[in-house]
């Protein structure tokens, strides 16, 4: 399958790997602990997106960051009360947003938002206005084991929520050039490759980043939802 049907595909809303169709429902809710977007996909079930509770969500998402597979997430190491605090200082602010996504009530993804003008990715390319940042960690198979389409399933609903839900013009991500699995997977859902660039270190009280060297690539609304 090439990378430009993979692209055709998902702007007609089906996965790309076997054709299933997507179908949104949308639940803007503002209370915590409650759904702020559904997705039902066919051949999955319910998708569900709501704020992390950093104190409730902690084991999970410390048990996902902890893994190996997971370190580019920047997290290795960290105790789970690190990471909660991490997740508690994100719920304080304004511009970043961490949000657990689960599969008919099973955990299955990190997502966090951000504004691109409020982060160090601002200062490494030309921000257009209405722009969100995402970094995304799926978590492990577990039980359910690897199952085809699924991470287009997932990308489908994020983008779904980001750009149709959140009414945003085009989403940046920023993932580790060096972590090709990412990569390949944003340029297979239709992200635009941008430039490579170095993330500057953070070191704040509450918050350290380290250095990073990313590959920027862009979905526009237009391009993945036409019409």
């Amino acid at each position: 399958m090439t990378d430009r049907q993979d692209l055709e595909d998902f702007r007609d809303g089906r996965n790309f790997r076997d054709g299933r169709d997507f179908r949104d429902r949308r639940d803007f809710r503002d209370r915590r602990g409650t759904y702020v977007y559904e997705r039902v996909v066919d051949g999955f079930g319910t998708f569900g997106i709501r704020p992390l509770d950093a104190e409730r969500d902690a084991d999970v998402v410390h048990g996902w960051v902890s893994e190996e597979r997971a370190a580019f997430w920047g997290m290795n190491g960290l105790t789970r009360d690190q990471v909660a605090a991490v997740y508690a200082h994100m719920a304080g602010l304004d511009t970043h947003h961490a949000l657990l996504a689960e599969l008919d009530g099973d955990p299955v993804a990190l997502l966090q938002t951000y504004e691109p003008t409020e982060d160090r990715v601002g200062a490494c390319y030309p921000v257009e206005p209405g722009d969100i940042g995402v970094h995304l960690l799926i978590a492990p198979a577990g039980e359910r084991g690897a199952r085809t389409g699924w991470s287009a399933a997932l990308m489908g609903t994020f983008a779904s929520y980001v750009l149709v839900g959140l009414d945003r013009p085009r989403v940046v991500v920023d993932p580790d050039v060096r972590n090709e699995k990412a990569v390949a997977r944003f340029l297979r859902q239709g992200f635009e490759p941008g430039p490579v660039v170095i993330l500057p270190e953070i070191d704040l009280p509450d918050v350290y980043l380290p250095e990073k060297k990313a590959q920027l690539a862009f979905l526009r609304r237009e391009v993945a939802f036409p019409g």
